[in-house]
């Protein structure tokens, strides 16, 4: 049996022996039968391409004379009339026969390309895959175009096989040990956005959420640098997620033994036992809008749909008759706008929380809207990761405004200067307002404060009881109007 080890130095084996294969052109005819895997390669094809330009006018007795010597050295018992069994006659060429764990670059794919059961068995897969190179692939050939074409799809293919193995230990609580490799494979190929995907969420799950949103300020920087581009939707998505830390980022319980109970259900993906699912109403005049947030519900744990409103009066109605925990409306509807009806539902005694969702309304109806009290203000067009992830702040008492509304916001106290603060308020509640307009978590302004989280929230409460307002949206919108927060200022 005879072992081919293309992922490195260029080789074959048997029984422990590496085979004399003659001289580098003689190399490349099997390297090249090698690349075709298993297909026969016309021997014009191998004249042109071992002999680029200008063959010389022997070629064909040359190439005879190579496949020749290579029968010899890779079949020496073979028997001067039998028929060669590695590198046989295909016509119009020649092809190798090879198992393909024989073949160390074809096992290789094999392996990366396999459909795995789960991220235990895909960690396993990416591991051996790995294991087998020895350095860059076809090493020793790289002057050949058609040997630098498949080294350069061999190295992307190991590039997605560290990032396999990363995902994958990441999704079975395997974090910390992942964290220096994620780092050098960043930093080595800084254009590959899952690269920082990866090592931005391994960051934050080992308690370095500074480190995480700096991974993805270089990750910015370099794609600006060397392309002219922003991050893209799904690295945009992880930053906002960080900032508000939501809950799905969350890893799970390190896992042993790969998928739970051998069904392939994940410890990230099972409800928690004992915590009541949130209760969560939809208020759209739109079927296609309600139906694509039912999707959205359905598909994420802990979330219950409990009832649909095609207008303001049916969601006010829907709120005292099914007593959800947050109404996704939307904010332009028929026979009662989502305004009003938002206005009257945050007006009742314990109301839910409400989270306005649009197309994009005017400046107006979103700072109607934000003094309101609405816990959050999302666009319909957002990825559902930010949907559920505005839903899931609201109800811990914090509030989401997607970045574009945010911007709006922005921009419309771009002018204000003199800060007039609410009478009444000592230093601490201002720094606290403060803290809040710009974003800041509960968890956050703790971490900030160095107190207990349960004390901010305490502190917050106060103040929204103290100031009339009903949610820290309303608070948001206080300090950009008062000029207690500036556009220009840190973190906001």
């Amino acid at each position: 049996m005879v072992t081919f080890r293309a992922l490195g130095p260029f080789e074959a084996i048997t029984g422990g022996e590496t085979l004399d294969l003659g001289g580098q052109r003689q190399q490349a005819v099997l390297a090249r039968l090698l690349v075709a895997g298993g297909r026969a390669v016309p021997v014009s094809v191998l004249i042109d391409e071992l002999w680029p330009g200008e063959p010389p006018a022997q070629a064909l007795s040359t190439i005879q004379g190579y496949v020749s010597r290579l029968r010899r050295a890779l079949e020496p018992n073979r028997a001067p009339r039998e028929e060669a069994g590695v590198l046989v006659s295909a016509p119009p060429g020649y092809a190798l026969r090879a198992d393909v764990e024989d073949v160390d670059s074809w096992h290789f794919e094999h392996l990366v390309k396999s459909d795995h059961e789960g991220p235990a068995a895909t960690l396993e897969r990416m591991e051996t895959a790995l294991a087998l190179w020895r350095g860059p692939a076809l090493a020793g050939f790289q002057e050949l175009a058609w040997a630098q074409t498949e080294a350069t799809r061999l190295d992307e293919l190991r590039l997605l096989a560290v990032e396999r193995r990363a995902d994958a230990a990441l999704r079975l609580g395997r974090t910390g040990p992942m964290i220096p490799d994620l780092e050098a494979h960043a930093s080595a190929h800084p254009l590959r956005e899952e690269a920082w995907r990866l090592l931005a969420l391994a960051l934050y799950r080992a308690g370095r959420q500074g480190d995480a949103l700096g991974a993805l300020r270089r990750a910015r920087e370099a794609l600006r640098d060397e392309l002219g581009l922003d991050l893209g939707p799904t690295l945009q998505r992880l930053e906002q997620d960080i900032l508000v830390q939501a809950e799905h980022l969350d890893a799970p319980e390190p896992a042993a033994g790969g998928p739970l109970s051998g069904h392939g259900v994940e410890p990230s993906t099972l409800s928690v036992p004992g915590v009541a699912a949130l209760r969560v109403l939809i208020a759209d005049d739109q079927a296609l809008v309600r139906t694509g947030l039912k999707v959205i519900l359905d598909s994420e744990p802990g979330l219950d749909l409990v009832g649909e409103a095609e207008n303001g009066e049916q969601a006010i109605a829907l709120v005292q008759s099914a007593r959800p925990d947050v109404v996704l409306m939307d904010i332009q509807m028929p026979r009662l706008d989502g305004l009003a009806a938002a206005r009257r539902i945050l007006a009742a005694e314990a109301p839910p929380k409400v989270i306005m969702m649009t197309t994009f309304g005017t400046d107006e109806n979103l700072y109607a809207a934000l003094r309101a009290g609405v816990s959050g203000f999302v666009l319909k067009t957002s990825a559902p990761e930010q949907l559920i992830a505005a839903v899931r702040a609201a109800v811990a008492g914090d509030a989401l405004l997607d970045p574009a509304v945010t911007t709006h916001l922005i921009a419309a106290f771009a002018g204000r200067r003199d800060p007039a603060a609410p009478e009444g308020l000592s230093d601490s509640d201002i720094d606290l307002i403060k803290l809040v307009a710009r974003g800041f978590t509960n968890r956050q302004i703790a971490m900030t404060l160095a107190v207990p989280e349960q004390e901010v929230a305490d502190e917050v409460t106060a103040l929204l009881r103290g100031l009339g307002l009903v949610d820290r949206a309303q608070l948001v919108v206080l300090a950009y109007e008062r000029g207690l927060v500036s556009p220009g200022s840190p973190g906001a």
